[in-house]
């Protein structure tokens, strides 16, 4: 009993350290090649093993992709504490953090990218994943607004709804351009400022853009 025992302590370390170099070449596999097109054997020749091998780890490729989504959201809370994003304005802190990691990660933040672009049609097995996501991502931003909202007396839900939602497009959307531009688009300074304008719009709202319209073509005339 004793020795099956050290025998299993001996196993499990192995069989993790695999799992992590399986998971590392999903990524980059999804990644480049989205996961219609990214195969378990290109995964598998990455690391050295079968297709079969593949399948031992995860059971399928959908329970892989997963593996690999969840994988990328405990890249970004692992330094806390709970293992969760912070709340009020250190939340808005944490996400500019985060866009400062990507910038030294961009197979993970490429394998999101392809993801969730590819998780808008109905039949992706991503789909659920992101659609709770998305909602789950808005709750926490929207409820760190109301934090700061109520010390400045703001308490328009829906312009906080608005912003949380644009908060997560603009993010989403720097990371695109930054996969596509990396020598152009600052991932992290442009989060910042896009992070900082809709936080401070929302606290300190300036004129409708039909006013500033009006302005515009008022000193044309």
């Amino acid at each position: 009993m004793a020795d099956e025992a050290s025998t299993t302590a001996r196993v499990r370390p192995a069989t993790a350290a695999k799992r992590e170099q399986i998971l590392r070449a999903a990524v980059e596999t999804f990644g480049n090649k989205g996961y219609a097109n990214g195969t378990l054997n290109d995964i598998a020749e990455q690391v050295g093993i079968t297709h079969a091998g593949v399948l031992h780890h995860f059971g399928s490729k959908q329970k892989l992709l997963l593996e690999v989504i969840s994988y990328r959201d405990h890249t970004d809370v692992q330094d806390f504490e709970a293992q969760h994003m912070p709340g009020g304005a250190d939340l808005f802190l944490h996400l500019v953090r985060t866009a400062l990691l990507n910038e030294s990660r961009p197979g993970i933040v490429q394998v999101y990218t392809v993801l969730s672009s590819e998780a808008v049609t109905e039949d992706h097995p991503a789909r659920d994943y992101f659609q709770r996501r998305y909602q789950s991502l808005r709750a926490e931003v929207g409820e760190a607004f109301e934090v700061i909202c109520r010390q400045e007396g703001v308490t328009d839900r829906s312009v906080i709804a608005a912003a949380s939602a644009s908060i997560l497009g603009v993010m989403d959307g720097l990371q695109l351009q930054w996969l596509l531009h990396p020598e152009e688009v600052g991932l992290a300074e442009a989060t910042e400022f896009a992070i900082r304008s809709i936080v401070n719009g929302v606290l300190h709202p300036g004129p409708p853009l039909k006013d500033l319209k009006a302005a515009n073509d008022a000193d044309g005339t």
